[in-house]
């Protein structure tokens, strides 16, 4: 098996999300075997889609020469992939959402419409093998009003996602401090790891289980709001 992790975190390895992405994935590495690559995607060279459409009338091929084409090679070498990062503005970071865009020559200019009314290109790429799953984190103390944004355009643009994980209190995974709540949170995310290689999926308590607090949201967010107080006097 083939796991390619996009960290779309500007901290590159400090990232906090990183921390839940890599549980995720040694729990799927407790059951089979699998060969991890990261990217992280602010240290590559990117340019921005200039909206040409001349990847999808010429077979795939971008006229912009960088380090995307690469990341594409690995995308469809890849049985899995995983788009981890941190919410920004309750979306994906800037570099990640690039990546996402530059995609475009995986699909062709023709439009096809699905069951459900939705137009979308059709693919000129074999992408039939290749999972998808969104692993994010943020700072706020539960979900409600957060990710939903996120989470809709990660479904809208991979509908046939296999999961969508949606971590709050995400910036415990980098406090030494947090260590009593934050490892039991670790071994879980290993189980539901170890649970998708097996079924291809995750239970909805599993769910449940992986995408809630670690501690009560009133006593993260004095805590966050103390740390920040203490930063600003030092």
């Amino acid at each position: 098996m083939r796991i390619l992790i996009l960290n779309g975190s500007p901290k590159g390895e400090k990232s906090d999300t990183l921390h839940i992405t890599r549980a995720f994935v040694d729990g799927i590495q407790r059951v089979k075997d699998a060969e991890v690559t990261v990217i992280h995607v602010n240290e590559r060279h990117i340019e921005y889609c200039t909206g040409c459409f001349v990847c999808k009338k010429n077979g795939g091929v971008c006229v912009l020469k960088d380090d995307m084409q690469e990341i594409l090679d690995e995308m469809l070498f890849s049985d899995l992939v995983i788009f981890s990062f941190p919410l920004y503005s309750y979306g994906m970071p800037a570099a990640l959402k690039n990546v996402v865009d530059r995609m475009m020559p995986l699909s062709s200019w023709n439009m096809v419409r699905d069951e459900s009314g939705k137009y979308g290109h059709r693919m000129q790429y074999d992408v039939s093998a290749v999972h998808s799953m969104m692993i994010c984190g943020c700072g706020f103390p539960n979900a409600k009003h957060n990710f939903e944004g996120a989470v809709c355009q990660f479904e809208l643009k991979f509908p046939d996602r296999d999961a969508i994980i949606t971590v709050p209190e995400s910036p415990m995974f980098n406090i030494p401090e947090a260590a009593p709540f934050v490892a039991p949170r670790l071994e879980e995310l290993k189980a539901a790891g170890a649970e998708y290689a097996v079924t291809g999926a995750l239970s909805e308590e599993t769910m449940r289980t992986i995408c809630s607090p670690m501690i009560p949201e009133e006593i993260y967010a004095q805590f966050a709001n103390g740390e920040r107080k203490q930063a600003k006097e030092r």
